[in-house]
Order: structure tokens, then C-alpha cells, then sequence
């Protein structure tokens, strides 16, 4: 990606960084330790060293994802297996749509089809958002959907109904 395009990006979102405006405790508590956590965690050195800074960036926040939710299955339909396995080792990686305890997908994926089969655990990624906008917002405003963050890179939908209803945009 343009390096102007990304400095961009940054600034518009720069008001949204560190978790600013974020008023859940539990949202807060997600955006700032896992999002936008910035330490090095343990299987860093071992990740990405061929990827790209954008493929490094996405796979280390993936891996942090997956590290902190520990679920048992994950869908890949990306190509992060070796984030989502080093993240948590007993998950299985799967490519069907039986149950989703966590799916890491492209935008233009059938979300439709996919959210039937998630539950209130449920956690699904999609990546490069920006590339289709208003399908984006179609998923924020899905009544399945209970919480989104807006990345810029990737989109995260959290289920969880007991939660009211919020749409983030983090500066990541």
C-alpha cells in the first residue's frame, strides 16, 4: 500500500487511537491489549519473517485474537494458519462452516450464510474492509451483530447480545 495513502488513513483516524472514546471497560480492554497492543509476545521472532509489513501487521493482531479467545475451532479462509496455529496451539483449523468459534475471512465472503452458524462466542475477522465499504456497514448493522471494529484493514464482529449494540472505528 501507498505509504501516503497509509499516512492518511492514520491521521484521519488518529483521534481514535489508544482506545479514545471507547466506553466499555470490555471494549476498552480489548482495544488496548489486544488490538493495539504494542509488546512482543512470545512467537513473534518465529512469525511472518517473508510477509510484507501490512501481511505481519494483520497476522500478528490475528494471532493476538485467537491467543486471547483460545478457541477450539477456527475457520481460516485467509491464509494465517501459521498466526491462528501459534496463537492457539489446540485449535483446530478448519475451511467449513459447521460451527464457527472463530472465522478469519475476506470482505467479499457470503456473511449471510456464515453468521447462521455463529453463536454468541462466535467471533469472525474479515479482511481488507476498505475495499468494500458499504458491505462493511451492511455487516456493522446486521441484527446478528452486537460489537464491530473498524480497523481500516480487517473488520472484527462480536456477537455477543447481552452487549448493546456498537460500532468502533479504531485507529490501528
Amino acid at each position: 500500500m501507498n505509504r501516503l495513502i497509509q499516512a492518511c488513513v492514520w491521521l484521519s483516524r488518529i483521534h481514535r487511537c489508544r482506545g479514545f472514546g471507547v466506553q466499555s471497560p470490555t471494549d476498552y480492554r480489548y482495544v488496548r491489549h489486544v488490538i493495539n497492543q504494542h509488546n512482543p509476545y512470545y512467537a513473534y521472532k518465529n512469525l511472518g519473517t517473508d510477509d510484507t509489513w501490512l501481511q505481519r501487521k494483520l497476522g500478528r493482531l490475528y494471532f493476538r485474537i485467537v491467543n486471547e479467545r483460545q478457541p477450539e475451532t477456527v475457520l481460516d479462509g485467509i491464509g494465517a494458519e501459521q498466526y491462528l496455529k501459534a496463537g492457539c496451539h489446540k485449535a483446530i483449523i478448519t475451511h467449513s462452516l459447521d460451527k464457527v468459534d472463530m472465522a478469519f475471512l475476506p470482505i467479499k465472503t457470503n456473511y449471510q450464510e456464515l453468521f447462521n452458524c455463529c453463536d454468541e462466542k462466535s467471533v469472525v475477522v474479515f479482511q481488507d474492509i476498505y475495499r468494500n465499504m458499504p458491505l462493511w456497514h451492511s455487516i456493522e448493522y446486521d441484527a446478528r451483530t452486537a460489537i464491530t471494529f473498524d480497523l481500516y484493514y480487517c473488520g472484527i464482529v462480536f456477537f455477543d447480545k447481552k452487549r448493546s449494540k456498537h460500532n468502533y472505528i479504531i485507529n490501528f
